[in-house]
């Protein structure tokens, strides 16, 4: 596998969007270039000025895999600091110590990798024979998607509706919450969440009649759309409100002409998968998140 590695968002997109819209797999990949190109802007200014990319302070770093031809991309590598990497199509032990082996070139802070099992494992095997560090698997997740929506048979009382400017405050309160039972590590970036979802309107509220659950969708890839985050606060939980929130956004989505709405769960938590097989979501494939730990054996 050939491998190129660039600053570019630009770049990347133009050589790896047709690649990473071409499976729900990728979705997550796909996003987020999608929203570094949104701030970034035409002229790929952020590849220099990394103040302008919200999803990090520093430059992000990206990467294509080329067939032995160099003609078709077969996998796809980004990172936004502080995330981690996100990767696709390296499953291959040889591909995977080649991209490694060049990202040190450009990022050699990284922290870990998030993607399907096998290219996260592949990745995080080269890694530490790179290194010689040790990894420990941070977050097992499942990828589910949708294309009928099944309504809860007795939904609870209440309503959606986007999140307002005015509610940013409790929004940011609810996703710095979300972000640490999600386990994602930084919950200073809910503010980021907050304002692009608020910017975007892709955040609501379902409301009974206050504010009782929160749910978004990411930018729309193709005909693909996926949902995320869901929050429910503790003392609103066991009433349906997140199930029937999911629910109603992703018949939405449909209506507005996306093909399937897709999502992540968490497979250390049995009720979040339950509630969205049984609005109608189907398991397609596997996730992993792993740390990479530095040479003290904990991880910062």
């Amino acid at each position: 596998m050939q491998i190129v590695l660039t600053r570019s968002v630009a770049e990347f997109a133009a050589r790896a969007g047709t690649y990473l819209a071409a499976a729900p797999e990728r979705n997550v990949l796909a996003t987020v270039t999608e929203a570094v190109l949104a701030h970034v802007g035409a002229d790929d200014r952020g590849a220099e000025d990394g103040g302008s990319n919200p999803y990090g302070p520093d430059a992000a770093t990206f990467a294509v895999g080329l067939d032995p031809a160099g003609d078709e991309v077969v996998a796809a590598a980004l990172r936004t600091p502080p995330y981690p990497m996100l990767a696709s199509g390296f499953g291959d032990a040889d591909a995977a110590g080649g991209l490694i082996e060049g990202w040190f070139e450009l990022d050699p802070e990284v922290l870990g990798v998030s993607g399907e099992t096998s290219t996260a494992r592949a990745i995080t095997a080269a890694w530490a024979r790179h290194t010689g560090r040790q990894t420990e698997l941070s977050v097992s997740e499942a990828m589910h998607d949708l294309t009928q929506v099944l309504m809860p048979l007795e939904p609870p009382p209440g309503s959606l509706r986007l999140v307002s400017v005015a509610e940013r405050d409790l929004l940011v309160q609810w996703l710095r919450q979300f972000s640490i039972e999600a386990h994602l590590g930084d919950a200073s970036r809910a503010e980021v969440m907050a304002d692009l979802g608020i910017a975007g309107e892709r955040i609501y509220f379902w409301e009974d009649p206050q504010p009782v659950s929160v749910v978004g969708h990411a930018v729309a890839v193709g005909d693909v759309t996926r949902i995320g985050p869901v929050y429910t606060p503790p003392a609103y939980r066991g009433r349906g409100y997140a199930s029937v929130a999911v629910a109603m956004l992703s018949q939405r989505l449909l209506d507005g002409g996306a093909s399937r709405c897709m999502l992540l769960t968490d497979l250390s938590n049995p009720t979040s998968n339950k509630i969205y097989e049984a609005i109608g979501y189907r398991r397609f494939a596997d996730w992993e998140e792993h740390r990479f730990l530095p040479h003290s054996g904990a991880y910062q």
